[in-house]
């Protein structure tokens, strides 16, 4: 594990040995990495009210935001989910094998269910549900069109690539570790 992992009232995060966690990417309070999750470079997830979790084998890319409601709402990124670089994920629901593109926004209480997409540029407004299928594009966001088994086997063959790559950067990683010992 590395980033900067911030304990917060008495909730310290919690990263599952195999997950990858960028050098320079910021952890705080209530968190929970699984198995294969990468949380990749300039990525900053603060659980400073209820929690945040992000599911197996999902990669939040570099520049990434999380974040939490204070009145309740946590954000939940579901198991072999992709969400591109600079995203804002705001007291959300990610679920699994959901695909969220590059420089977009999903808000309070919006849902991207599995097998979705949000396209590169997107707002999700508070409480919309992008449903299985759909990929919704635009500010505000909106269905553009249904899904392909085409992008499906994209959305697997992404997640699946960033397991391999966060693989590929953990002994470099554990010998600047030792290097700083």
């Amino acid at each position: 594990m590395s980033g900067l992992i911030v304990p917060h009232k008495g909730f310290v995060p919690k990263v599952d040995p195999t997950a990858f966690i960028a050098a320079n990417a910021t952890l705080v309070g209530d968190v929970e990495i699984a198995a294969n999750a990468s949380i990749w470079f300039g990525c900053i997830l603060r659980g400073d009210g209820p929690g945040i979790r992000v599911g197996e084998n999902s990669n939040l890319q570099d520049g990434t935001v999380v974040h939490v409601a204070a009145r309740g709402l946590m954000t939940v990124v579901g198991r072999d989910v992709t969400v591109g670089h600079m995203v804002l994920l705001h007291a959300c629901e990610v679920q699994d094998g959901a695909f969220v593109g590059m420089h977009s926004t999903v808000l309070d209480g919006a849902v991207i269910e599995s097998r979705a997409m949000v396209a590169a540029g997107a707002l999700i407004p508070p409480g919309k549900i992008v449903r299985t299928g759909e990929l919704w594009a635009g500010n505000p966001g909106r269905k553009l069109r249904d899904l392909t088994e085409k992008d499906y086997e994209t959305f697997k063959r992404i997640a699946a690539g960033y397991v391999k790559l966060a693989e590929s950067y953990e002994p470099d990683v554990v010998a600047v570790r030792a290097a700083a010992d």
